[in-house]
């Protein structure tokens, strides 16, 4: 009985050796060498489109654009008057309000500056009714050749209706004046500012003119919200 168990425990490898070559094994799948192995979970990385729906890259510095009011209000990504003097650091997401953009109403915008452009797309939003807003045209005056003015076109001008469509169009421009950066107003033979009616203008009893302080030309990267 007594051999019986010396030669059990003989055939035990000692629990020290049995941690040597558990040690040694790892030693020769790592390719003998003595640095520790690291693993390394990698994970992958999913790359965004290069124009993300509804997202704008904007400077890390810039200003989160408030919530814009009731009524129209204009936000410029990059304003015309603006230049960068050295390159920004980081950049972050803006999410863009798809809903409050004001899209490209009747009138051309070639040549009208930012804040022309800003009113002509309010009125073509507010007011369906108007399918002809002209612009940019050659004129005695600057207002019209230098992207300042709109000839707002109204139906059935010597009507009823179209006398109302035109005195609702007048007063929602003053009414707004200082986000459309507003002149004056032209309707009826009536010269407006947004002080109110000045004295008698020249014509205009088929159109509504009206003319802003322009705000510099677009750069192209302008965006509209009501």
């Amino acid at each position: 009985m007594g051999r019986h168990r010396l030669e059990t425990r003989r055939r035990r490898p000692p629990l020290l050796l049995a941690g040597v070559v558990a040690s040694l094994a790892v030693l020769a799948t790592a390719g003998a060498s003595p640095r520790a192995v690291v693993v390394e979970d990698v994970a992958e990385s999913v790359p965004l489109p290069a124009t993300p729906c509804c997202l704008e890259v904007v400077p890390a510095s810039e200003g989160v654009h408030p919530a814009a009011p009731a009524s129209m209000a204009l936000f410029s990504s990059a304003s015309p008057a603006r230049t960068v003097a050295a390159p920004v650091a980081a950049s972050r997401w803006r999410v863009l309000d798809l809903h409050r953009i004001l899209p490209k109403g009747v009138a051309p915008e070639a040549g009208l500056q930012v804040k022309t452009i800003f009113l002509a797309r309010s009125i073509s939003v507010v007011f369906p009714e108007i399918h002809s807003i002209g612009g940019v045209r050659a004129d005695a005056l600057r207002w019209h050749p230098d992207g300042l003015a709109l000839d707002v076109m109204i139906p059935n001008a010597s009507s009823p209706q179209g006398i109302a469509l035109g005195n609702k169009i007048v007063a929602y421009a003053l009414e707004n004046a200082a986000r459309f950066s507003l002149q004056d107003a032209i309707w009826r033979g009536v010269y407006y500012t947004p002080s109110g009616p000045q004295n008698s203008g020249a014509g205009h009893f088929d159109h509504v003119h009206l003319t802003t302080f322009g705000g510099g030309y677009p750069s192209g990267d302008e965006i509209y919200y009501r």
